[in-house]
């Protein structure tokens, strides 16, 4: 669906524009062949000199094949282990209490650089940042207070994009009742849910209606969560407070739970029709197919794109300390494509949720939300 949502890993693409006044073309291709070779040489310098460069990446306790932000996370590393032609390697946590080890883990194996995935792993990575200055390290998620300059911040302002749900949920849903959860009661995932609950807040104050939010009191700071040790990896916790929330009357879920979250697009599925999702971190219409007939669309984080340019900053000697905010204004948050939901989104909807990001981006509408990253 072509839409003024981009994907968060949509290519930019570039033209080439043609300089005014200049001579006449080459009449071979000599010259045009040999820019090309230089290109191509310089090309492989790049790769052979980043030959040695290590890229290393530690998941939180859901696990890389959690269909949301360890594993699009990864994706970064990835694409730079094959863009970049840098050595990669990564280590995946069970638990909570794994962090701090397989951090040093990957000191140990000479990484050049370590990203640690999820709010989770910031006391970890920060005390392994400030330990190790020659090594340079990024979090996503959070910003360590007290963080040294060889440790970049990777957050995203999702509170932006999670009011457009909001406003959609809102706006498509028959019951007047739409329910959201979170994995566990920390900032990155409430700022999706305050975000959530304004957006419907704002529709109701537009359209004179009473839509309710369950499972989230934005005022209080509370609500539903996956039980568990391991919540964001609970996908039959995550199931069960999604049947809860469908039972008092919610028909559109917004799951803030990881993995976990697969619970409610399970609920969703098996609702005959009466119950659709928004998926959360990356679009789900791609990363959880076998559900794609109940995904109205995403709230994406660019959590890749920021991973992949922590990386190559790091190789090409740019890297700095500096905290990266992904936004609706920088493309860094957004709403993924309505994929087979666009023919039942109105044409009204869209356009207001148009009119809603632009007034995000300029600030017209404010987003109140406590768990905002502040920078």
């Amino acid at each position: 669906m072509k839409n003024s949502f981009l994907s968060a890993s949509a290519l930019v693409a570039v033209a080439a524009m043609s300089l005014a006044g200049c001579a006449s073309a080459p009449t071979s291709g000599s010259s045009a062949t040999a820019a090309a070779t230089s290109a191509a040489s310089s090309d492989a310098a790049t790769t052979a000199s980043n030959a040695n460069f290590k890229a290393c990446m530690v998941s939180d306790s859901g696990g890389f094949d959690d269909k949301s932000f360890n594993q699009t996370s990864l994706v970064g590393l990835t694409r730079a282990g094959e863009q970049l032609g840098i050595q990669t390697a990564k280590v995946e946590s069970s638990s909570d209490a794994d962090y701090a080890t397989n951090v040093a883990s990957l000191l140990t194996a000479k990484c050049n650089m370590i990203v640690g995935v999820g709010f989770k792993l910031g006391d970890a990575v920060s005390a392994a940042a400030k330990a190790n200055p020659k090594v340079d390290f990024a979090i996503v998620d959070d910003a360590p207070q007290g963080a040294p300059s060889n440790l970049q911040p990777l957050e995203f302002n999702t509170a932006q994009s999670s009011f457009l749900a909001g406003y959609l949920a809102a706006a498509m849903s028959k019951t007047g009742k739409v329910g959201t959860f979170g994995g566990m009661n920390i900032p990155t995932v409430t700022v999706f849910m305050d975000g959530f609950a304004q957006g419907v807040d704002y529709f109701n104050q537009q359209k004179g209606k009473s839509v309710q939010v369950l499972g989230w009191d934005a005022k209080k700071q509370d609500g539903q969560f996956v039980p568990g040790n391991n919540p964001f990896g609970n996908v039959s916790g995550g199931q069960t407070v999604a049947k809860g929330l469908v039972s008092q009357g919610a028909d559109i879920l917004f799951p803030v739970a990881g993995g976990a979250g697969i619970g409610a697009l399970q609920t969703a599925s098996d609702s005959s029709g009466k119950v659709s999702a928004i998926w959360v971190d990356t679009d789900g219409y791609v990363s959880v197919p076998q559900f794609k007939g109940v995904i109205m669309t995403s709230v994406y984080k660019g959590m890749d794109n920021a991973v992949f340019d922590a990386i190559k900053s790091a190789t090409d000697g740019s890297f700095s300390g500096k905290p990266y905010v992904g936004t609706l204004a920088n493309d860094g948050t957004g709403l993924s494509p309505f994929h087979d939901f666009d023919s039942k989104i109105p044409a009204s909807v869209k356009s207001d949720l148009d009119a809603i990001k632009a007034d995000i981006v300029s600030g017209k509408i404010a987003i109140t939300s406590k768990s905002q990253p502040k920078s």
